[in-house]
C-alpha cells in the first residue's frame, strides 16, 4: 500500500513553460522560436553553473520541437543525426576526446543542412578545455548566459513545481525549504519531490513540522 501512495504523483516532465525566467526572458523566447523551427539563428550555446537550469531547457526544447513534428534527438557520438535535425548536447565540457570530434563535424554536418544545435555547458565557450577548433563552433552561433534565480524567484518555481503535483505549497513551507534546504534548484525540486511523497504516505497535510520532521528523519 505505501508503495502504491508513493507512485500517485511521478514527477511532471520539464517544459518551457514550467521554467521560471528570471532573467532569462530573452534566452526563452529564443529557445521557443528555435523550437518550432522560426528562430534565425541555429546555433545556440547555453552556459550557466550547475544547477541553474540548463538541462530543464534542454530537455523542454527537444520535447517541445517534437511535438511541432520536428526531429530532434540529443547527441550521440556513435550516431549520425539527420542534417534537418535539431540535435541537443548537454554538459559539452565533459567530452571526451572522439566525442568532441563528432561533435564538430555534426556543426558542419547541420550548417550545410538545414538542422540546429543546442550546446550547454559551464562556462562560456572561450573559457571551455575543448578542441579550439569545436569552441570556435561553439561561439559562432547565439550565447546565453543562464542566470539563476533569486530567493523569490525561486520560491515561485517550487509552487509552480507543487501545482504540477497536485498539491498546494504555502508561502511558509517554501520559505523553510530555503533556509533549510541546498540552494540548487535540482535539490530543491528533488526535496520537494520527496515532501510530497512523504506527505502522501502518512496521510498528513504538507506543512513546516511536517517538512522539519522529513529533514531531520
Amino acid at each position: 500500500m505505501k508503495q502504491m501512495i508513493l507512485d500517485i504523483a511521478p514527477a511532471p516532465a520539464p517544459t518551457l513553460d514550467s521554467f521560471v525566467s528570471g532573467r532569462n526572458g530573452e534566452l526563452l523566447v529564443s529557445l521557443y522560436a528555435l523550437a518550432n523551427g522560426s528562430n534565425r539563428d541555429h546555433f545556440v550555446y547555453l552556459w550557466g553553473e550547475t544547477g541553474c537550469g540548463r538541462s530543464h531547457l534542454l530537455t523542454s526544447v527537444l520535447a517541445a520541437a517534437q511535438r511541432e513534428g520536428r526531429a530532434a534527438v540529443r547527441f550521440d557520438p556513435a550516431v549520425e543525426a539527420a542534417d534537418d535535425a535539431l540535435v541537443a548536447v548537454d554538459d559539452v565540457h565533459l567530452l571526451g576526446a572522439a566525442a568532441q570530434i563528432a561533435l564538430f563535424n555534426l556543426h558542419n554536418r547541420l550548417r550545410g543542412g538545414t538542422g540546429s544545435l543546442l550546446a550547454s555547458g559551464d562556462a562560456a565557450p572561450a573559457q571551455l578545455t575543448l578542441r579550439a577548433d569545436l569552441k570556435t563552433r561553439l561561439a559562432a552561433g547565439l550565447i546565453y548566459q543562464v542566470h539563476g534565480l533569486d530567493d523569490a524567484e525561486k520560491a515561485a518555481a517550487l509552487r509552480g513545481h507543487a501545482d504540477a503535483r497536485g498539491f498546494r505549497l504555502s508561502q511558509e513551507v517554501a520559505d523553510y525549504l530555503l533556509r533549510h534546504a541546498a540552494r540548487d534548484m535540482p535539490s530543491l525540486l528533488a526535496l520537494l519531490d520527496a515532501l510530497d511523497r512523504y506527505s502522501l504516505a502518512n496521510r498528513r497535510a504538507i506543512t513546516v513540522p511536517l517538512l522539519r520532521e522529513l529533514l531531520n528523519g
